[in-house]
């Protein structure tokens, strides 16, 4: 420790959000450089090697081959494949001295194609998996908690090159059941959730989240059957179209001083009462309107119609439309719409084929022979008894209203979902042939046949690995590392001024190193107390913690469990051989 490049930290760091921002840096294992970009310390970076190695072990077990990619990539490759365009300000981009375009890679989806189809040419090459451990850049608009969401960051990405459907089912199996093997080695808690495959395409996709509350990800599980799904990927439960020959004509009514939802609630129920039941929010359709900000700069406006007893949830609706962002309507960009009457505005002035032009996508929910009230299109008026499906037809729908605790499961007839918070570490998906095509990969196949080749995509966030992996495993005192990623196995710590102490404390370290173990030995003197030295090494969180002290004259040494903080005394004498044990299992 007195030669080690590190230095501990009493205070929270100001920018600090979630706990593992906090401790990684109060531990010393990361260093901010800039707004999302690190430095990673010699503490920091033992733990993310620790992290590497345990998946590159988990991808060459199931025989995926490791190459490195450049991070300065050329702009032509994403031109081919439209991602030049369609990432928008999302990446890094810049000009070499005589002016050609390039941009720091993001992802390698184009380069692992174009390998393929330079090295390959026929089925009897396929399938092969082939992976990389690298740097990534992407321009966050909000980098935040520390590594967890980082404008640079470290990568797993492995892709799988195979001839029929059939092939990428099976390549897409093995490489889930790496990861479920990963994932358990690397000691969080995880679910694995349906989820969407946002720009990148293909069929089926999951994600693997760590179970945080500090999460970006929210998904959600069933109460009675194994459906687990990320929000964004969760389709609503519509209910059958029917009929609407004996439903009452639509008619406008007044309805003054009703700005919101539950004031029209209450209107209809005191003026206009229901003789089956009172009127809910559910009853009403609201239109929200929003501006879509394509990636080549052009923007269009859109309209939601959805239950009125929900809201818009603008992840799952990006969720849906990735590239493209999403911004609410202003009073600027609804005044380009005179056909609209701000706050009443109905479904008979929405639709492509409308007076206003803006194309108008509806809730799953609102299915033919569903009666509504909504929006007169006049100042303080409302239409009851619209039918969908006679009064008005809708450009689409869309899975763009909030999910909640108690709605109906997709999967089964009787559960519920229940919401929880998750990271994101690794997400697999079957991209299909999409990149194969935009980069002409085509093998011949066994008849002599051009066919083209069909493609899995495999992520793993390894620098958020390193703060998942904190966020569940730390407690009031700092880090508590499962022994398979941390930074040293054990962490002597010399308390005292006597040198029969140090002596015997390096006399262990070096004992320990010798059989193999990475050490951690405070050996700081002088100004350094004991009261220091042990909040140090429960701040940086070795899984097993010795104090070689006042026992000694004993002939005793302390050892704790970081996780347990169980602590038993060993004869110093048999203190390495217990260790080497006790850590070895």
């Amino acid at each position: 420790m007195s030669q080690l490049f590190v230095r501990t930290l009493r205070d929270d760091p100001a920018d600090a959000e979630v706990p593992s921002h906090r401790l990684l840096v109060r531990a010393g294992y990361v260093r901010r450089a800039a707004p999302g970009i690190y430095t990673w310390l010699p503490l920091g970076l033992r733990v993310l090697r620790n992290v590497e190695a345990i998946i590159r072990e988990e991808m060459d077990a199931i025989g995926a081959q490791e190459l490195s990619f450049p991070a300065l990539l050329p702009r032509e490759p994403y031109e081919a494949s439209n991602r030049w365009t369609t990432y928008g300000n999302g990446i890094f981009r810049l000009h070499d001295r005589k002016g050609g375009d390039y941009l720091l890679g993001p992802t390698h989806e184009e380069m692992f194609t174009l390998a393929v189809k330079d090295m390959y040419s026929s089925y009897k090459d396929l399938p092969v998996w082939l992976y990389q451990i690298q740097t990534k850049y992407r321009d966050e608009a909000r980098p935040r908690a520390g590594v967890l969401r980082g404008r640079e960051f470290i990568m797993k990405d492995s892709y799988s090159f195979d001839t029929t459907d059939e092939g990428l089912d099976a390549s897409y199996a093995a490489h889930r059941a790496a990861y479920v093997r990963t994932f358990d080695r690397l000691g969080f808690d995880y679910a694995i959730v349906k989820a969407t495959s946002g720009a990148m395409g293909g069929s089926r996709s999951e994600e693997f989240l760590a179970k945080a509350d500090v999460g970006e990800d929210t998904y959600v599980r069933c109460t009675h059957c194994d459906y687990a799904a990320n929000v964004e990927a969760v389709a609503v439960r519509a209910p059958a179209a029917s009929g609407y020959d004996d439903a009452p004509a639509a008619h406008a009514e007044e309805t003054p001083e009703t700005p919101t939802i539950a004031t029209l609630v209450d209107h209809l129920n005191e003026k206009f009462p229901r003789e089956d039941r009172p009127w809910a929010a559910g009853d009403t359709l609201k239109n929200v309107l929003v501006v879509l900000k394509h990636p080549d700069g052009t923007r269009e406006p859109l309209a939601i119609g959805l239950p009125g007893d929900r809201d818009v949830d603008q992840k799952r609706l990006e969720g849906q439309l990735e590239p493209i962002e999403v911004e609410a309507m202003d009073d600027v960009e609804l005044r380009k719409h005179p056909a609209l009457v701000k706050g009443y505005i109905g479904p008979e002035v929405l639709g492509e084929e409308s007076a206003s032009g803006i194309r108008y996508v509806v809730d799953p929910r609102v299915v033919d022979g569903t009666r509504w009230v909504t929006g007169a299109n006049l100042p303080g008026s409302h239409v009851l008894d619209l039918v969908a499906g006679r009064d008005f037809t809708a450009d689409g729908t869309i899975e763009a209203a909030d999910v909640r605790d108690g709605d109906a499961c997709p999967n089964c007839e009787e559960g519920t979902l229940e919401s929880a918070r998750g990271i994101e570490m690794g997400h697999i998906f079957q991209l299909g042939r999409w990149f194969a095509e935009a980069l002409d990969l085509k093998v011949l196949d066994e008849s002599g046949k051009l066919v083209t080749v069909t493609m899995g995509s495999y992520g793993i966030g390894v620098t958020r690995a390193v703060a998942a992996i904190a966020e569940g495993n730390h407690d009031e005192h700092g880090l508590c590392w499962p022994r398979a990623i941390a930074p040293a196995a054990v962490h002597v710590v010399a308390a005292g001024k006597d040198p029969a102490v140090f002596a015997a404390a390096e006399r262990l370290a070096t004992e320990l190193a010798g059989a193999g173990l990475d050490v951690i030995y405070d050996d700081r003197a002088g100004k350094v107390s004991p009261g220091v030295k042990f909040k140090d090494a429960e701040l940086i969180g070795v899984p097993t913690l010795v104090t070689v002290g006042r026992g000694l004259a004993d002939g005793v040494i302390e050892v704790k469990d970081r996780h347990t903080g169980e602590r038993e005394e060993v004869a110093v004498d048999d203190a390495a051989a217990h260790l080497v044990g006790v850590v070895r299992g």
